[in-house]
């Protein structure tokens, strides 16, 4: 009888050991949010993502009409990292926005006081680099001045990163700012959902969170949620590279992240999910290296 006992204490003591080895190790997933801002539906969204309990970043888009409602929702959720998705672009069919600072850097618009519908396009209409950084401080220091905590700086479309001259600007900014750049400490994009089939996006989570991490990176998915309503389902994509039924796409990547079996791989596979005040806490904005690649 005293040995069975020694038995089962042995196994219960390495059982807890090895609880112990596998929480000590366990591989970092960051999960960045973009576009909270852009419409009621990305916020919506962003409400149900946060009610998960997963850590994770978002993007805010400062120029858009919607972007007072985020900031209301995350001074009520401090503990989402925030970063500033620098907008240039305005993709949708009916529903444009432009610069904050307006006719003031006329160089960046259309004739109509609108962004440009792609980076070609902003591009082909020769913007004055001055006009660049005055648009891009003028959203940073809205972020800034909205009452929430600003972790980091992206870029939507990877507009604002497409020239080494414009780039520099974002890097300059972010210095001066105190904030990090996303894809500057060294994450490693892991495949995304939204490529995958509307029907496929939970399948396509489940696939990269089971065989697609690596332990010794950090490891990055780009997401893209929203509510498949009437709001987001007349958004129409002026780029044709843009995917048809969006708003499908949208929720289906919610789907995926919000649920149960996501949830519970996690916890099977020990991943950790981690943001972007993580990864600033513990690497340091000084060791930021510069990305050429990917946006």
């Amino acid at each position: 009888m005293l040995k069975f006992r020694i038995i089962i204490l042995a196994f219960i003591f390495c059982g807890f050991s090895n609880a112990q080895t596998i929480d000590e190790n366990p591989t970092a997933l960051l999960i960045r949010c973009d576009d909270a801002g852009m419409s009621n539906s990305t916020n919506l969204a962003l409400e149900k993502m946060i009610k998960t309990g997963i850590p994770f970043s978002t993007s805010v888009m400062f120029v858009c009409p919607w972007y007072q409602q985020t900031v209301d929702i995350l001074k009520e959720n401090p503990q989402v990292s925030v970063g500033v998705h620098l907008t240039l672009n305005a993709e949708w069919k009916n529903f444009r926005w432009g610069p904050i600072l307006g006719k003031e850097v006329f160089s960046l618009t259309d004739k109509e006081g609108f962004f440009f519908p792609s980076r070609k396009l902003f591009y082909e209409n020769n913007p004055t680099l001055i006009d660049i950084e005055k648009e891009l401080r003028a959203q940073i220091e809205r972020a800034v001045n909205s009452g929430i905590r600003i972790d980091y700086i992206d870029y939507h479309m990877g507009t604002a990163v497409d020239k080494p001259e414009s780039r520099a600007i974002v890097e300059k900014l972010a210095k001066e700012f105190k904030l990090g750049i996303s894809r500057y400490f060294a994450e490693v994009d892991v495949d995304n959902m939204y490529s995958a089939p509307i029907d496929k996006k939970k399948e396509s989570l489940i696939e990269i969170v089971s065989d697609k991490l690596n332990k010794d990176n950090i490891n990055l998915i780009v997401c893209h949620i929203g509510i498949d309503n009437d709001e987001l389902r007349a958004m129409i994509d002026l780029n044709p590279s843009g995917p048809p039924e969006m708003s499908r796409h949208r929720q289906g990547e919610l789907d995926a992240l919000t649920s149960t079996e996501f949830r519970e791989l996690l916890k099977i596979k020990n991943i950790k999910p981690i943001t972007y005040r993580d990864l600033i806490l513990q690497h340091g904005l000084e060791n930021m290296k510069s990305n050429q690649s990917g946006y």
